[in-house]
């Protein structure tokens, strides 16, 4: 079993920069892909990438290739996802999701945290 706890959401400018965390928890962690995937309002959930125990994250869609980071501390067991250059159209909410392999389809990956809102202002 992994638990994931997304946090750092909240509401930001158009242009601006968020940083989202993920703390996982669990047994063989190292294992697992964390990645994050959004669900705007009335729309399909979005893959956004991943990344595994090591190497850079990948899978990035082009919509937010370029702005968006994802990274791994191996120490603290915290997934990041740093977002810049954020437009109106990313705002949704944004869960951390791990899985044993590397899935760009969202109803792959086992385990989700509960979310956490990003709003961009324009």
């Amino acid at each position: 079993q992994v638990q994931l706890v997304e946090s750092g959401g909240g509401l930001v400018q158009a242009g601006g920069s968020l940083r989202l965390s993920c703390a996982a928890s669990g047994r063989a962690l190292s294992t697992y892909f964390i990645g994050w995937i959004r669900q705007a309002p009335g729309k399909e959930r979005e893959f956004l990438g991943t990344i595994g125990w090591s190497g850079p994250g990948i899978g990035y869609p082009d919509s937010v290739l370029g702005r968006f980071t994802i990274s791994r501390d191996k120490t603290t067991e915290t997934v990041y996802l740093q977002m810049n250059s954020l437009k109106p159209e990313d705002t949704a909410v944004y869960y951390c999701v791990a899985g044993l392999s590397f899935f760009r389809t969202p109803d792959q990956y086992e385990f989700w945290g509960q979310g956490t809102q990003v709003t961009v202002s324009s």
